[in-house]
């Protein structure tokens, strides 16, 4: 099946059993590279608020900063997120946690505004790199380790590795701030060892991809829905944007809330509230894995439709147990949501394609990373946070409507063919 085997055209041939295992090793070793990356991406969240009290600007400059990150992301996304696909996976990963290293420079130089900008969108474009790469790196790894196995294996690491790391950053960054010295530069130094060490993981695994003689011309990454399954593929894009709403939310906003509407500046709590909501989303996926994908979405769509609200009645109350607990329960359906839409698209995707088609997932994924954050950093400046959050709900109830319609509809397109199959 081509959902689940390599390409012979572009895959590199598997001999028997040495080479199975070298795959088998690798396949951790890349999702160890992934977590570290992701978690990277993560670090300045419960740092905010250092930024703030030291430069004196405003939470709508936090937002500016994170669209900093989020403009990186896209431009990366759209100019190389596929070309792993025609050159290897290896020669786009390790740029691009090259591209990591020089954002943690750039934050260890004691950065001005400028300077910190400059930061989030270096590490944007890293990880627009590294997440659909990575992502078909595992897919890639998983199926020449296990040949006609079952995908669940890679969609619980890749998905796992991909939101819990953005949830370990936050972690590590605010337990590093709160209780050792230099909380602006520690947790940087801390990631520059773990990059190199990610670096050399990607080094010693073992392409999946063989360099084609001849490259396809080079055209930057299409949004496209002709991956097998048009309506699937729809879905599962509008599933991505609702489910990086919710976690960009929380990167951007839920810090700079906690520290100042619930008056607890806990650089630790910060982080920890954030790793809440990523962590609970990565538990889930795990224990949710041998059920049916159109099950995972229900189950994401209720648990997203009942934890913003929780969380916008936690802000309207300052009440930090109903505003963690609605988080979690949002990261919870946001992350179901999300593992859906992945193992949707690698299942359907060719796989000389497969980078091109996640790229598209992940380019219109952290589109609903960055507008609504920007949206309520912007609503900030007329109207309270909260305010703005309610008008966020509110949108975000009428879009998870919209993705349980898709899915739907994706689900009846499949369901026919499936009766004639043999």
């Amino acid at each position: 099946m081509s959902s689940t085997t390599l390409s012979p055209s572009t895959a590199a041939p598997v001999t028997p059993q040495s080479s199975s295992s070298r795959h088998g090793r690798g396949f951790w070793l890349i999702a160890l590279a992934f977590l570290t990356a992701m978690a990277f991406s993560t670090v300045p969240a419960p740092l905010y608020p250092l930024y703030m009290a030291r430069d004196g600007f405003s939470t709508f400059m936090v937002t500016v900063v994170f669209a900093a990150y989020s403009v990186g992301v896209v431009i990366s996304l759209v100019l190389a997120g596929h070309v792993s696909d025609w050159v290897g996976r290896k020669k786009i990963l390790i740029p691009a946690l090259a591209l990591e290293l020089v954002a943690a420079a750039l934050f260890l130089s004691d950065p001005s505004l400028p300077i910190l900008l400059l930061a989030r969108l270096v590490t944007g474009l890293g990880i627009g790199l590294i997440t659909a790469t990575a992502t078909a790196y595992l897919h890639d790894l998983h199926t020449a380790h296990r040949p006609g196995g079952s995908n669940q294996r890679f969609e619980v690491i890749s998905t796992a590795a991909n939101i819990g790391g953005l949830g370990f950053g936050p972690l590590v960054a605010g337990f590093l701030a709160q209780y050792v010295d230099a909380p602006l530069r520690t947790p940087y130094l801390v990631f520059v060892v773990l990059l190199l060490v990610g670096i050399v993981a990607i080094a010693v695994t073992p392409e999946t991809v063989q360099e084609r003689l001849v490259n396809p011309t080079y055209r930057p990454q299409r949004i496209s829905a002709d991956h097998g399954d048009r309506a699937g593929y729809v879905a599962a894009a509008a599933a991505a944007f609702a489910s990086f709403a919710v976690f960009g939310l929380f990167t951007s906003v839920a810090p700079g809330f906690v520290a100042g509407a619930l008056h607890l500046p806990s650089r630790a709590l910060a982080g920890a509230i954030v790793f809440a909501v990523f962590g609970g989303a990565a538990v889930a996926q795990t224990l949710t894995n041998r059920l049916a994908a159109p099950t995972k979405v229900r189950l994401g769509l209720l648990a997203q439709a009942l934890g913003v609200p929780v969380l916008l009645f936690g802000m309207r109350t300052a009440t930090l147990t109903a505003f963690l607990v609605g988080g979690v329960v949002a990261g919870i359906g946001a992350g179901l949501l999300l593992k859906a839409a992945i193992g949707t698209v690698a299942a359907m995707a060719a796989p000389a394609k497969r980078g091109e088609a996640l790229a598209g997932l992940f380019l219109i994924g952290y589109l609903g990373l960055s507008l609504p954050a920007v949206g309520i950093g912007i609503a900030t400046r007329a109207i309270s946070t909260v305010a703005a959050m309610t008008w966020f709900t509110g949108l975000l109830l009428v879009m998870l409507a919209g993705v349980a319609v898709l899915f739907r509809r994706g689900t009846g397109t499949r369901r026919a063919p499936a009766r004639h199959a043999g």
